[in-house]
């Protein structure tokens, strides 16, 4: 993440009580002799909509909606048509959850898909369907994103894709020339990063760029309040594994764009950094050491001063409030001081770009991967210290206070 004008099943269950069971494919009552289908009938429509995306098959969609459901067919034909140029690989629904209601139902699903080339395997994103039955078949009245999950960029408008040699760029409302820049940063990002961080990884990125920051926050299921003024954020798993969907860097558009060039390139650097580690970096990891050193390589070869890095952190240390300690994850809370928000990135970069200067870059590589593997995040600062630099915490911290105030003064 980096902030902006800176340069950034449950497993199923068998019960069972005498000679009843709950299955898998409906509801079957002591004595009855016919089960509930309608489980699997739902799986059916589901499976029938999903053929039909990857079909490209507009008319079988449209078979799947409630013609009848206000704004649904409207509805349902502006998605098929918005996805039209997403270049995807698979699209399933695995239903997880069904509510009878009448003759209607409210179904809990998961939508899996992949984007052809990027993908190893499915993003998975929670759905909620309310569904009606006419004359004995099932139909999608409404398709709409789970409570508390974020929509998908399709469901903003129709999405324009952009290839790069590296990169994927999927955007809304954005010009293809806009996309095509997007794109020619992110392939000069991606060697960047590689000839920094040597350790294995797809070396391909996923950019998605909406229409405006309300569209960033959506795709986030967060309010948009809390991402004013970031640039661009990486959505991934932690740890994740080479069978893992590739991440995506999701791009403020608003924010992005009151960036010069070098911002630019220092901000799509940096997320493709979160890219590139993602694999090596888990809930040992503190926030100043993933951002400080995406930092770190999003400014190699920019020319700039540490003054010009990190002038937050300048202002604090020439007004006698140097920090005491490195930044904690709480500094690092978007709704809060924006100024507190960027003497943490600017604390963290210094960190890494003291091990670099003093062990140099393959160890600060080398520490990085100590601290992400260690399990958990008590002691994984001070192990990772101690085996691969040879110091304490307290003596790294005081050389890090020593080094930001001699760079700063």
């Amino acid at each position: 993440m980096r902030p902006s004008p800176r340069p950034r099943r449950r497993s199923p269950r068998a019960l069972s009580m005498g000679v009843c069971a709950l299955l898998l494919t409906g509801l079957v009552g002591c004595g009855s002799t016919a089960p509930d289908t309608t489980t699997a009938d739902v799986q059916r429509l589901l499976d029938r909509r999903a053929a039909a995306v990857l079909d490209g098959d507009a008319a079988a969609f449209a078979a799947t909606s409630d013609a009848s459901a206000a704004g649904e067919p409207a509805a349902a034909r502006a998605v098929f048509a918005n996805l039209r140029h997403m270049p995807l690989a698979a699209w399933s629904y695995r239903l997880t959850q069904l509510r009878r209601s009448g003759t209607g139902a409210t179904a809990d699903a998961e939508l899996g898909y992949r984007v052809d080339g990027y993908d190893r395997a499915p993003v998975r994103a929670a759905r909620t369907l309310r569904l009606t039955r006419t004359d004995g078949r099932w139909y999608v009245a409404s398709d709409r994103p789970a409570r508390g999950s974020g929509q998908q960029l399709w469901e903003q408008g129709p999405v324009r894709a952009v290839h790069g040699e590296r990169s994927l760029v999927l955007g809304v409302g954005q010009p293809r020339a806009g996309l095509r820049d997007y794109a020619d940063l992110a392939d000069r990002a991606v060697p960047a990063v590689s000839r920094a961080w040597r350790g294995e990884w797809s070396q391909r990125v996923v950019v998605l760029v909406p229409k405006t920051l309300a569209g960033m926050a959506a795709l986030l299921g967060a309010p948009a309040s809390g991402y004013r003024g970031i640039a661009a954020v990486t959505t991934g798993e932690a740890g994740a594994s080479a069978r893992s969907p590739a991440d995506r860097i999701i791009v403020n558009p608003e924010a992005y764009g009151l960036l010069g060039d070098l911002g630019r390139r220092v901000v799509l650097t940096h997320e493709t950094t979160h890219v590139a580690t993602r694999a090596q970096t888990s809930a040992a990891t503190p926030l100043w050491l993933s951002e400080g050193y995406a930092d770190w390589v999003g400014y190699l070869g920019s020319g700039r001063t540490a003054a010009q890095a990190a002038p937050e952190l300048r202002t604090a240390v020439r007004e006698g409030r140097a920090p005491e300690r490195l930044p904690a994850d709480g500094d690092f809370a978007f709704a809060g001081d924006a100024a507190r928000l960027a003497r943490a990135y600017e604390g963290g970069w210094l960190a890494c770009t003291m091990i670099a200067g003093r062990w140099g870059p393959d160890r600060l590589a080398e520490f990085y991967r100590a601290v992400g593997t260690h399990g958990r995040r008590e002691g994984a600062v001070a192990a990772a210290l101690r085996e691969v630099l040879g110091t304490t915490e307290e003596r790294f911290t005081a050389e890090w206070r020593e080094y930001v105030g001699a760079r700063l003064r």
